[in-house]
């Protein structure tokens, strides 16, 4: 299965991304003018399916044109066992909300999303998840690729 990773587009893109979990999905928005983006969710999911009315919402509150979906890629490149359910999340995306979604490998973006916890955090205020900081990473690892494919 191969995923188009990035659109045939030269103007400004607002995105969603999402790090897709079986008991979270970390969200975060943001736009491809400046290549920023911001953590702004974590959703509850149940054995990988999210609350499709809270994703509703965030989509009509932030209005993207497209979707990012983190592909979970194992370390040496191969299909990790989560990576099927990830391309159906994708899909549900898509014909759910009538919006193009591309992936983007999402290798390391947990693990960077702890280091910068890590450094933000004080002491009181450590954050459990980091899943709307692995989806800002991802998505901004994919407004520096489309910049490359489109520059």
């Amino acid at each position: 299965m191969t995923l188009t990773i990035f659109p045939v587009n030269t103007k400004p893109i607002s995105a969603l991304a999402f790090d897709y979990g079986t008991q979270r999905i970390g969200v975060a928005y943001g736009q491809s003018l400046t290549g920023t983006a911001k953590a702004i969710k974590i959703i509850k999911a149940r054995d990988g399916i999210p609350n499709w009315k809270e994703i509703e919402s965030l989509i009509d509150e932030w209005s993207p044109d497209v979707f990012i979906v983190g592909m979970p890629y194992n370390l040496d490149g191969s299909e990790s066992k989560l990576m099927v359910r990830a391309v159906k999340f994708s899909n549900r995306l898509n014909g759910r909300f009538n919006k193009p979604c591309y992936g983007m490998d999402e290798r390391l973006s947990s693990i960077a999303a702890a280091e910068q916890v890590l450094e933000e955090s004080s002491g009181a205020k450590k954050r459990a998840a980091i899943d709307d900081i692995a989806a800002q990473i991802i998505l901004e690892n994919w407004f520096t690729e489309l910049g490359k494919h489109q520059g």
